[in-house]
């Protein structure tokens, strides 16, 4: 059980760095190809989803990522 939760913490881990090289790149009017969609909505809802990718998967690192210390 304990491998998949630190695959989750991982995958989480990924997406919080997805959504913090979008924003980056936004600020050059660029962005990731996966994340293209994100702006389909407008400039505002683009910065929410960005900022729910950070917060959501930094929540899964760190509380799934945690118990792989305690064993």
């Amino acid at each position: 059980m304990g491998t998949i939760k630190s695959k989750i913490a991982k995958g989480g881990l990924a997406l919080a760095v997805l959504g913090i090289i979008s924003i980056l790149l936004s600020f050059f009017n660029y962005n990731v190809k996966l994340l293209a969609w994100i702006d389909l909505w407008g400039s505002t809802m683009g910065w929410v989803i960005r900022i729910l990718l950070i917060v959501g998967g930094a929540a899964l690192f760190f509380l799934l990522g945690s118990d792989e210390d305690a064993e």
